[in-house]
């Protein structure tokens, strides 16, 4: 702060010294014309003139060793204090900055997290789908496999049992050949081999 601000300026210390120094000049003079009986205002003499001398002393004397180091003392004091408020002010802006930073990092952080979030929601989904339709396909390879197996077991058992019917009708037509067979043997015969058959 200036000088102005905090203590009232010299020239005005001064009128104010010299307004006190003329009332205490005039205080003896009016205590004189109250006892003297209408005396002069000022009655000026030796002692007035000391006094004046040691009241312009005294006020020199304050000036020098009291207002100046006092005006000094609350000048650093003001500097201190404007200081001060400059160094918090600086600090203030020094965390809304951070405070900011802070704020977009996470926001950026959120973001970036969101994002993979859903990055991964995506691949689980892709990867969800590829395996359901490789599990479909190798469903269907397998079925098909079966079916082709089972086809070709069918097929190879009516081949055999073909086989096994020819030569039963061949076994059949060698008895009938070799032997003189009844009807009651033929038809026996006959029999044997269904039975036969159906146990196959």
């Amino acid at each position: 702060m200036t000088r102005s601000r905090t203590l009232p300026p010299r020239p005005v210390a001064w009128a104010t010294a010299l307004a006190l120094c003329g009332a205490v000049l005039c205080w003896p003079g009016v205590a004189g014309a109250a006892e003297g009986g209408g005396a002069g205002l000022i009655d000026v003499n030796f002692t007035l003139i000391v006094q004046l001398v040691n009241f312009l002393l005294l006020l020199v004397l304050l000036y020098k060793f009291v207002y100046t180091p006092l005006l000094g003392a609350l000048e650093s004091r003001s500097a201190a204090i404007k200081q001060q408020l400059a160094e918090a002010q600086a600090a203030r802006e020094a965390a809304q900055r951070q405070l900011t930073e802070f704020e977009a990092r996470l926001t950026a952080s959120q973001a970036e997290a969101q994002a993979a979030r859903d990055r991964a929601l995506r691949e689980a989904a892709e990867l969800r789908e590829r395996l359901t339709a490789e599990a479909r396909q190798e469903a269907g390879r397998l079925v098909e496999s079966a079916r082709a197996e089972i086809e070709q077991d069918v097929r190879r058992a009516r081949a055999e049992l073909r086989r096994e019917v020819a030569g039963l009708a061949v076994t059949i037509a060698e008895r009938l050949i070799q032997k003189n067979v009844q009807p009651e043997d033929q038809e026996r015969l006959v029999q044997d081999a269904l039975a036969h058959l159906d146990g196959r």
